[in-house]
């Protein structure tokens, strides 16, 4: 088995696996039982794994899975000696499948394995929690916070004056949370920062001038928002990160930026202010959005990309500046076919003749 620091529960058989992951399984293989989930070339045969790509057909023959998860594509392809769990999409069979294996990895759950308040944390008088909140040591709750019953509020952490959180909530440790609405069922990874004011200044004859930001942070139900990121409150309008959207680790979210329902952001994207992303989104890693653009719903922008115009709903689009993913593509396989020389200078024009 891999190695984990979760604790492993009574595991599962592989029927009872296959009713929770719409799956099926060969009748000789069903009362087989599986109590973990690795990766092909670190499975035990008490592990399940997972099987979706003809490249890794090599780490396939070699393993010592118990049972993998696959396509009815793939399945031929699986050593008679591996169980197989047939699903229609194996990518949501899995899931499901490690959910059921690890309930407790779902979701972040209390550093110190215990419930209640701890006597080390300081909240306020007029703060109210409902029964079932968890307070770690250290945390800090300010006045009129409202905490809702399953939310856990991780040791470190602080939560500004009248801050609404919901139920089941997970705020990590040492996150921070200010001038913000959150839903339920959210989970802020530690290091978050949610409310602080955003990057306004104007210019002045002795200087730059702070513009005050008096909008809010609303974060709608089982958004989650990975370590280190922040997100920013509005400054006349609020910032608003839409149900069920997802962000990933050291991603920057500026003031007035709206996002839609459903959208994955990943790592280290950077949204200026003021802009508007509609609903069912994805964003690569690394891209930047100037401010005041919207993108339409179920757009998808490819990873280290700069938008800077506005982008269709449904569209596909990539490069600097991000473009048609076509055109993007067409324009690059132009560049490489340049000789070296003239592809140091394509696009380039600095107003001067060379003669």
């Amino acid at each position: 088995m891999a190695s984990t620091l979760f604790r492993l529960g009574r595991g599962m058989s592989l029927a009872e696996l296959s009713r929770i992951c719409d799956a099926s399984v060969a009748p000789e293989h069903a009362d087989r039982v599986v109590t973990g989930i690795a990766s092909l070339d670190q499975a035990g045969d008490d592990d399940l794994s997972f099987f979706d790509n003809p490249r890794y057909e090599a780490g396939l023959r070699g393993s010592r899975a118990g049972a993998v998860v696959v396509s009815a594509r793939l399945a031929p392809s699986v050593p008679p000696s591996i169980a197989t769990l047939i699903a229609r999409k194996p990518g949501l069979a899995f899931a499901a499948a490690g959910h059921a294996l690890f309930p407790d990895a779902v979701a972040p759950k209390s550093d110190f394995d215990g419930t209640g308040v701890s006597s080390q944390a300081s909240i306020h008088p007029t703060a109210r929690l409902e029964p079932g909140v968890t307070v770690e040591p250290f945390a800090v709750i300010g006045p009129e916070v409202e905490i809702g019953s399953g939310t856990v509020i991780g040791s470190g952490a602080t939560i500004g004056g009248r801050c609404r959180i919901g139920r089941d909530c997970r705020i990590g440790t040492q996150a921070s949370v200010q001038h913000a609405l959150v839903g339920n069922h959210v989970i802020l990874h530690p290091g978050v920062r949610v409310g602080q004011d955003g990057f306004g200044y104007v210019a002045g004859p002795r200087g730059l001038v702070k513009q005050v930001q008096v909008g809010r942070v609303i974060l709608q139900d089982h958004v989650e928002v990975g370590s280190n990121s922040t997100i920013d409150r509005g400054a006349v309008r609020d910032t608003v990160v839409g149900e069920g959207t997802k962000i990933d680790n050291l991603v920057q979210i500026a003031h007035n930026v709206v996002i839609g329902r459903h959208c994955v952001i990943v790592g280290q994207v950077g949204i200026a202010g003021s802009v508007t992303i509609g609903n069912g989104v994805s964003v690569g890693g690394q891209t930047g959005f100037n401010g005041h653009v919207t993108v339409g719903d179920g757009a998808q922008i490819a990873a280290v990309s700069v938008v800077a115009t506005d982008v269709p709903a449904g569209a596909r689009w990539g490069g600097v500046p991000a473009r048609p993913i076509k055109d993007w593509l067409r324009d690059m396989a132009a560049l490489r076919g340049q000789p070296k020389e003239k592809r140091k200078t394509a696009g380039r024009d600095d107003g001067h003749d060379d003669a």
